[in-house]
């Protein structure tokens, strides 16, 4: 005889599939509905209602297509108003959404794509306006929300930030302590490689003190070899203009020293602070 099934097993299994089929019931349910609501939500514009729909429906979706043009047109309103409100972090990630594959039509997708490139070139050129203004660590907070992207675009511009930042000022230390030994052409060399507007105009009053002491010097040189005999020094509007030729051929104000003393037949030599440029059959004299 075969043996007879325990009641209690039959029991249990009649529960298990009346559970299963209640829950997969009011999921069916709960799923036919949501189409309804995000059209409600999005009617009478609470746009974060309409959100916690999508939500819901995209996890019940392979029950169904659902509505995804309620759910795009929530997303989209919600991001320009996060825009709006200056939350550019929760905005892009919104706006990202929409330009991924969705059922959208084609002009629908270029619309939401032209958005999000416009909303982060305006996170770039903020930043960039704060950078030009000195405020480093302002302009790297703005970029923030761009380096959650998947180009990293925002991380690239960060590291390109600081790198600038920081050669202006390694360069700027430097003029200050050519300036304070008075090496003027190599203060002018690190005065000219300050590319960055703010420590630009901070190096004001070393320009002044730099072209100052040129001139300064270069009155004294060609009185030396002019007013008081001397034929040793190499100066004056000569030395000045194979000077120009060199900066004008993207040399730097130093080596455009160097060279144009060189040019014109002498070598550099330095007393103490000072550089001169000296005729080299008298550089022993």
């Amino acid at each position: 005889m075969a043996p007879r099934r325990h009641p209690l097993l039959r029991l249990w299994i009649a529960v298990t599939i009346s559970i299963v089929a209640a829950i997969g019931g009011t999921a069916w349910w709960w799923e036919q509905q949501l189409p309804r609501k995000l059209q409600e939500a999005s009617r009478d514009g609470d746009f974060e209602a309409c959100l916690r729909f999508g939500e819901q429906l995209a996890a019940l979706r392979w029950l169904g297509q659902g509505a995804p043009e309620e759910q795009a047109l929530c997303r989209r309103r919600q991001a320009e108003r996060l825009w709006a409100s200056g939350d550019a972090d929760a905005a892009l990630t919104l706006q990202r959404q929409l330009v991924q594959p969705i059922s959208a039509t084609e002009a629908q997708q270029a619309g939401d794509r032209a958005r999000l490139i416009r909303w982060e070139n305006d996170l770039r050129d903020r930043s960039l306006a704060l950078f030009r203004e000195g405020q480093l660590d302002a302009a790297i907070a703005v970029l923030k929300p761009l380096e959650t992207s998947l180009d990293s675009a925002g991380s690239t511009l960060s590291d390109t930030l600081r790198q600038t930042w920081n050669r202006n000022l390694l360069n700027y230390e430097r003029l200050i302590k050519l300036v304070d030994d008075m090496r003027w052409w190599e203060a002018l060399d690190s005065l000219n490689r300050l590319d960055h507007p703010w420590w630009q105009k901070r190096s004001e009053p070393q320009r002044r003190t730099i072209e100052t002491a040129l001139e300064k010097r270069g009155s004294e040189e060609e009185h030396q070899q002019h007013g008081s005999g001397r034929n040793d020094l190499i100066s004056g509007e000569a030395l000045e203009r194979e000077v120009q030729v060199e900066l004008q051929a993207g040399i730097d104000p130093w080596d455009a020293f160097q060279s144009a003393c060189r040019r014109l037949g002498g070598q550099v030599v330095e007393d103490g602070p000072e550089s001169f440029c000296r005729r080299d059959g008298d550089s022993g004299s």
